[in-house]
């Protein structure tokens, strides 16, 4: 390797003709990526004389490490990246070998290097808030993939030393950034349906992840819905005052052996009269099933799942189609490359953060509601579950 720009680059001319070849037929465990790489080899891709780019740490080589990791490194003129930690050190060498970075199996070591202006952080959740504090103290701007954590208390820590250091922190709910949602939340901000009454957001999983999985994900609404919470705050603008939640173990027996359910509604009530509902699965047989609409005084918007191709096939005895895209990288491969995108531009140019702490606050705490209405069969104040904000966070809007 050798030092271009501040950032670790292959020199070895094989090794860059096998780099080449990986990033066009880049995978994600059994999913091909979906957006082409530019066809560039990586030396044409290092930092030119008097262009500005994020110098980027990511931790956690793990799968959204590795995605976050490849869109750095092949796809985004405005990042470099430049090392990347994992507890594997079989993990760190190969995210290091496939990118060009320099590998650490300390995170806390790679925090000391000066070169790092920002750092990623994919790894597990339960070490998202440490490392947030970590990386603030040590002056460097944060992307944290969601959630920040479950812990109300925990968060709040985290958030008080982003403030108190003043570095940036982006939160990563990147469904966001995908051009149908942006679509509708443009359609509801703009009045181009009216005042919104009614949103309906369904979002199912291909299949269920394996129950060690479960054991630590926090159930259903803190894993899994949290984006769909996050998405209902963003389209209608306000805040869930009022959480009613059903459950059920429909598809695999042993979650209910954690107090998790595999079925789930979610019913909502806005603080501004919108009404809303969520219905997850873990396993739609047909594919990953994203589909929302958004129903107003003047009309309604609405979004459908995306699929491989548009054809469709008649006959004298049925009308179809492919199934829908069958997996969330397939689904939602772009969005992850603009939100990072957009995270960069953000520390190049002092922009405000499109999606901050507080916004990654919110949709823990009407989970919390969530998972308390289905324990107490009753709607939940989201004001039950919270706790008041520190003194060294009011007034603040997260930038």
């Amino acid at each position: 390797f050798v030092n271009v720009g501040g950032g670790w680059r292959v020199r070895d001319e094989r090794m860059m003709r096998i780099l080449d070849d990986r990033r066009r037929k880049f995978h994600v465990g059994r999913v091909v990526m979906a957006v082409p790489v530019p066809d560039q080899t990586v030396a044409a891709q290092k930092q030119q004389p008097g262009e500005r780019r994020v110098n980027i740490g990511i931790m956690g080589a793990g799968r959204i490490g590795q995605v976050h990791a490849d869109n750095i490194t092949f796809r985004l003129k405005n990042a470099n990246l430049v090392a990347v930690s994992s507890g594997s050190k079989q993990l760190a060498d190969r995210c290091s070998l496939e990118h060009g970075c320099r590998p650490f199996y300390e995170w806390e070591e790679m925090l000391e290097d000066s070169t790092i202006d920002a750092v990623c952080i994919c790894s597990a959740s339960d070490q998202h808030t440490k490392q947030i504090i970590a990386a603030a103290q040590a002056g460097k701007h944060i992307f944290v993939e969601k959630p920040i954590d479950v812990d109300l208390a925990k968060i709040d820590e985290a958030l008080k030393a982003v403030r108190k250091a003043g570095v940036k922190m982006q939160v990563g709910f990147n469904r966001r950034f995908d051009v149908n949602y942006a679509r509708v939340h443009k359609a509801v901000r703009s009045e181009e349906i009216g005042k919104p009454h009614i949103l309906r957001i369904t979002s199912r999983d291909p299949s269920p992840p394996p129950i060690e999985y479960v054991k630590g994900s926090g159930g259903i609404w803190l894993d899994c819905t949290i984006h769909d919470f996050d998405m209902a705050r963003f389209l209608i603008g306000d805040e869930v005052e009022e959480v009613y939640s059903l459950g059920a173990v429909n598809i695999v027996p042993e979650m209910a052996l954690y107090g998790d359910v595999d079925t789930s509604l979610v019913t909502l009530r806005f603080k501004n009269g919108v009404i809303g509902s969520i219905d997850n699965s873990r396993k739609a047989v047909f594919g990953y099933d994203q589909r929302c609409e958004v129903f107003g005084s003047q009309g309604s918007v609405s979004i459908n799942n995306n699929y491989p191709n548009s054809a469709v096939i008649s006959n004298s005895n049925k009308i179809e189609r492919d199934l829908p895209l069958h997996f969330f990288m397939d689904r939602y491969t772009d969005s992850f490359i603009y939100e990072m995108n957009e995270f960069c531009e953000c520390v190049l140019k002092d922009k405000p953060i499109p999606c901050t702490g507080l916004d990654g606050r919110a949709p823990v705490v009407i989970a919390l509601a969530a998972k308390k209405s289905y324990q107490e069969g009753r709607p939940v104040k989201t004001h039950e579950v919270d706790v008041p904000l520190p003194e060294e966070l009011k007034g603040w809007d997260g930038q």
